[in-house]
């Protein structure tokens, strides 16, 4: 089976498997992902085959939707790939990377890295970032049932308010972009959520 094929077939498959999904977790993330990396791909010079693979695949099963077992995803990515009868190294790389991409596994050591996980992983947080980025953060609260903000709850890693998780985590993708093209990338998106939280808070205050 040609690649372009592999490719389409892997979209099928994506649309369907996510069609129920969380808004911030959706096709739409993933269809935003693939294309971001596929600019990052071509400036890095990373297999673009391996990298629409990875960013396609990456959300096929999110440990946050699967109580935290982080296995599923590979596992699903391994089962599809292989009844395409996709090359087995191109498959194990794509496991690697969907084990490998989250923020709370880049915040321990990575045993994997390569230049087509950089690229997805950056893609990734791209879309956690900016405008999108804020979107998808206040839709994931309100699909949790978690309060925009309280004052009194300080930021500290998964608490409630939707504000506290841009200091735990948005605020801080800037800084672990790992390509070139991905940190200048990042720059206006980040800017963006600095103005917004600055109108956020004045606004909440009642002063603007």
């Amino acid at each position: 089976m040609d690649r372009d094929t592999v490719i389409q077939k892997t979209v099928d498959f994506v649309k369907e498997e996510l069609f129920h999904a969380e808004g911030g977790h959706d096709w739409w993330h993933v269809y935003r992902v693939w294309k971001i990396v596929r600019q990052i791909a071509r400036r890095e010079n990373a297999d673009l085959f391996v990298v629409e693979l990875g960013a396609l695949l990456h959300d096929i099963a999110d440990s946050k939707f699967h109580d935290g077992d982080e296995t599923i995803g590979p596992r699903k990515a391994k089962e599809f790939l292989e009844s395409l009868k996709v090359e087995p190294e191109v498959i194990t790389h794509v496991q690697k990377i969907i084990a490998n991409i989250s923020f709370k596994s880049a915040a321990h050591h990575q045993e994997f890295r390569s230049p087509e996980l950089d690229a997805v992983q950056d893609a990734d947080r791209l879309d956690a970032l900016g405008a999108i980025g804020i979107a998808r953060a206040f839709n994931y609260g309100g699909h949790k049932g978690r309060p925009m903000y309280d004052p009194a709850i300080a930021p500290e890693l998964n608490t409630a308010p939707t504000i506290n998780h841009f200091y735990e985590k948005l605020l801080l993708l800037k800084d672990r972009m790992n390509t070139r093209t991905g940190k200048e990338m990042a720059m206006e998106r980040h800017r963006f959520m600095e103005q917004f939280l600055t109108q956020f808070y004045a606004e909440w205050d009642g002063t603007q």
